[in-house]
């Protein structure tokens, strides 16, 4: 291996190699320049007060507290608009239990608006004396008082298991094998099952599983407990209908009705001389 030589050449050492030189042109001073002022104004940007946020605009809320979405969104009416990142904010706002999705925008030089879609109701819960309401994917979003305006005219499954109580709470998914019953369940009406009652109640029980009965009372039918597997909510259609044909030969004098399944019942009359 050939080593480098040097050589002294008045008074100086040299090497045989060369060393690296930065030359500054005036297109790479401009270059250095222009980050220098990009800096300067991005650093001018995030310090300037005139783009601190000085209100939020929410859309119209029906189930959420705005003092709690406030909260949560965590943003100060100091803070530079130009530090946000929207899309966290957004996901922030998501994880409230009657929140469906959220948006968050920024309209310089202060402003953020934040548009919030709230889960739709379409059953009513009945846990003792509170009501909780239930969306499409079976959350329970939000609660009222039992009787309240908020879930009138929704079905309504009253649950009287006793784990229920603990079991179930605002911000809980039910089982979705006990939402595919209920919604099915609580869809009937007299006519479709051949009754000439007022309208029909479904209540759950440690017991009896999920239990139709008439308003006002006469006959109770036993739908039972449902699982993945083993008696699937897929049973409900058929047991309708040999429902229907029970009271289609039995008329409405029935206490009691037991829908083992789609195709075998058992049922106990009512005391001779009722009704």
């Amino acid at each position: 291996m050939t080593r480098a030589r040097s050589v002294t050449t008045g008074g100086r050492l040299r090497t045989g190699r060369r060393g690296f030189r930065f030359r500054v042109t005036p297109a790479r001073a401009a270059a250095l320049l222009g980050l220098v002022a990009a800096l300067v104004a991005g650093y001018g940007l995030m310090t300037a007060p005139v783009f601190a946020i000085r209100s939020i605009d929410v859309s119209p809320l029906q189930y959420t507290d705005p003092t709690v979405l406030l909260g949560r969104l965590g943003v100060g009416t100091a803070t530079n608009a130009f530090r946000l990142t929207t899309a966290g904010l957004a996901e922030r706002i998501e994880g409230l239990p009657a929140v469906s999705s959220a948006s968050v925008s920024i309209e310089l030089p202060d402003r953020l608006v934040v548009s919030v879609t709230e889960r739709t109701a379409i059953l009513a819960w009945r846990v003792g004396a509170v009501t909780f309401l239930v969306d499409r994917d079976g959350m329970l979003f939000h609660w009222v008082a039992t009787g309240s305006d908020a879930a009138a005219g929704l079905p309504t499954i009253v649950d009287r298991r006793s784990l229920s109580p603990v079991a179930l709470s605002v911000g809980t998914p039910l089982d979705a094998v006990d939402l595919d019953a209920a919604t099915r369940l609580a869809s009937l009406g007299p006519a479709d099952v051949g009754s000439r009652a007022t309208g029909l109640a479904v209540s759950i029980t440690d017991a009896d599983g999920f239990v139709v009965t008439t308003t006002p009372g006469s006959w109770t039918a036993v739908f039972g407990s449902y699982g993945q597997v083993l008696r699937s909510p897929d049973l409900i259609p058929g047991q309708v209908r040999l429902l229907r044909s029970l009271l289609y030969e039995r008329g409405e004098g029935l206490a009691r009705i037991v829908l083992a399944d789609d195709q075998n019942g058992t049922y106990v009359p009512l005391p001779s001389g009722h009704g």
